[in-house]
């Protein structure tokens, strides 16, 4: 009975959640792709969309969904058609339920090509492209440095851009800190913004492993493309807990090579060989056995 009670609890919530509208920001719901979308665009939130959109959202336009609860509706559906762009790209960074967040995944310029995509299944879309704000670095390159301050123990990205060939300091950009791991990026820190002369500070955590000498993979990325433009950097500083990890073929495991394979897994295989070639032979003889008896005949 208990067991029956619980599984109603979550058909209710389930059917609940379904139910309520997802409301974006209106802030967020007003923001509008940086750059123009074109087949070159389309194209690339295509790749983007079948690897990360596809197993659940489907094919666009032929309501092929995965049957989650609540329902991921159709790309080209009215439903999905009727967001904002800037709704749809807060959508892709926030995730609800069932659908991951993309945030430190995916790029928000990788968002607006997925988004861009999606669009071309509506003949009726007609694009806004943000307006560059005054004094922005959208038309310039942004560079950005990553360096470790072992008197505070921070760590410092420097932002500049070109202005008639002279590098000056980028202030009030936000900056996002992120540690590259296996299975995606890390955020480290907060969103921070640059200061007068450009620089950003992270507190960076004492007890995150690095490799064998303490080295982590940093990677820096601007947040705001329509002020500033796209914009990112990498650093392997020496700023991580040294951690020695054996590679996967120096430990016995399923995947390593022969010498480092579970005894129990090299018994199982040799007994599923033999087994095999024995029940072989037996179909042989009883074959044969069956051809001497009609010979005989």
């Amino acid at each position: 009975m208990k067991r029956y009670f619980i599984l109603l609890i979550i058909v209710l919530f389930s059917m609940q959640l379904s139910a309520q509208e997802w409301v974006v920001a209106p802030a967020e719901a007003a923001l509008k792709s940086p750059f123009a979308f074109t087949d070159s665009t389309r194209k690339a939130g295509e790749v983007i969309y079948v690897a990360n959109c596809k197993s659940c959202h489907g094919d666009p336009g032929k309501n092929n969904v995965i049957q989650l609860v609540p329902i991921p509706p159709d790309a080209a559906s009215v439903k999905m058609q009727a967001n904002t762009d800037g709704a749809l790209h807060s959508k892709l960074i926030q995730g609800r339920g069932a659908m991951p967040s993309f945030k430190n995944t995916l790029s928000s310029t990788d968002l607006w090509r997925v988004i861009s995509f999606m669009r071309g299944f509506n003949p009726k879309y007609v694009q806004e492209v943000a307006v560059p704000t005054i004094g922005s670095a959208s038309a310039q390159n942004v560079s950005i440095k990553l360096n470790w301050n072992k008197t505070s123990g921070q760590v410092e990205a420097l932002l500049t851009s070109l202005k008639e060939n002279i590098a000056q300091p980028v202030a009030g950009a936000e900056v996002k800190l992120f540690a590259k791991r296996f299975f995606g990026n890390l955020p480290i820190d907060e969103a921070r913004k640059s200061d007068a002369l450009g620089k950003v500070s992270f507190n960076f955590p004492k007890d995150l492993p690095g490799d064998s000498i303490g080295n982590v993979q940093l990677v820096v990325k601007l947040t705001d493309e329509v002020a500033f433009g796209e914009a990112s950097a990498e650093a392997n500083l020496t700023v991580g807990v040294p951690t020695n990890r054996p590679a996967l073929t120096d430990q016995r495991s399923m995947w390593g090579v022969l010498e480092k394979s579970p005894v129990w897994l090299i018994f199982a295989y040799v007994l599923a060989v033999l087994t095999a070639w024995g029940f072989i032979a037996y179909v042989v003889l009883q074959i044969r056995a069956i051809y001497r008896a009609g010979s005989k005949e």
